[in-house]
């Protein structure tokens, strides 16, 4: 009996051990793939944020012809303004991946970024043309493109122009504002009207109001008639233009997708454009104040 235990007692340990070495063995190997699984999924996350890429967007300086002395601090200010653009637009890309469909890049950031371009460029050949020809063809420098070799490419430098200050505020009271192309669509929707009544309703989307901006200005002398016309018509595209876009994304992106890829670029354009209203009124009369505050507009659903 004696001799019996110590040797029962052996096999229980070896048992026990083996047991015991099993179990670890299998926690070493569960933590072992965990890991590796976490570090796949971090590999996928850091290439997913590498894969946003950078838009690049054609130089338009060196496509300039030689700019008037008297053009010189306005051509400057708005070729950083299109610095500015370039860098916003590449943060929305960054801060909106992962959402939407197919299309998301192109109709919530590219679309947007090429209005803005041809804004800002028209407002640049209107400057030179003031004291020289004015240069032709340069919309066609408007289109951006998504470049994922992660280089922005041949293109403005994006990141800088800040001095262009806030939204394109900085091309305020160019002579002519209208874009060739928005001035056609101006004729064609001059009566969309700033109520945002474009039948969308209908598909159940809800439409886009803007507050109406000819009822809020004072008395308009007649050397700003034209202009100020002109900016009005401008408005009125602007959101036909947001209302369609609106419909043509439906279903893309998360909550605030609205909000960020059609009202606020909306709400830009707006501020622009009614602030050349003020500036082209203010060179002959008093310039109204306040009108910013009819740039914002809202979704009724």
């Amino acid at each position: 009996m004696s001799r019996a235990l110590p040797k029962y007692n052996k096999r229980r340990v070896a048992l026990i051990g083996g047991a015991a070495a099993v179990v670890l063995s299998g926690a070493v190997i569960a933590g072992s793939a965990l890991a590796g699984e976490t570090s796949k999924s971090n590999g996928t996350s850091a290439r997913t944020l590498a894969d946003t890429g950078t838009i690049a967007c054609p130089d338009v300086k060196s496509q300039l012809p030689t700019v008037p002395a008297s053009a010189q601090a306005e051509v400057d200010r708005n070729l950083a303004l299109l610095d500015t653009q370039l860098a916003e637009a590449n943060k929305r890309l960054v801060d909106t991946v992962g959402q939407g469909g197919a299309n998301f890049v192109q109709n919530a950031i590219l679309g947007p970024l090429a209005d803005k371009r041809k804004s800002t460029i028209d407002r640049i050949a209107i400057s030179i043309g003031r004291t020289a020809e004015k240069p032709q063809g340069l919309d066609a420098l408007a289109e951006c493109a998504l470049s994922t070799d992660g280089a922005a490419g041949a293109g403005d430098e994006a990141g800088a122009g800040d001095e262009a200050g806030a939204g394109e505020e900085a091309g305020a009271g160019e002579e002519a504002t209208a874009t060739p192309s928005s001035t056609a669509t101006d004729a064609a929707d001059g009566g969309a009207g700033e109520a945002g009544d474009t039948g969308d309703d209908a598909t159940g989307v809800g439409t886009i109001s803007c507050p109406d901006v000819a009822s809020q200005l004072p008395a308009i002398p007649a050397t700003a008639q034209a202009e100020v016309d002109r900016n009005l018509a401008l408005l009125d595209t602007q959101l036909a233009e947001a209302n369609k876009r609106l419909v043509d994304t439906v279903g893309q992106g998360g909550a605030n997708f609205v909000q960020n890829a059609i009202l606020g670029p909306l709400e830009d354009k707006r501020i622009a454009t009614v602030n050349r209203i003020a500036t082209a009124i203010g060179r002959t009369a008093e310039k109204p104040q306040g009108l910013d505050s009819l740039a914002a507009c809202t979704l009724n659903e």
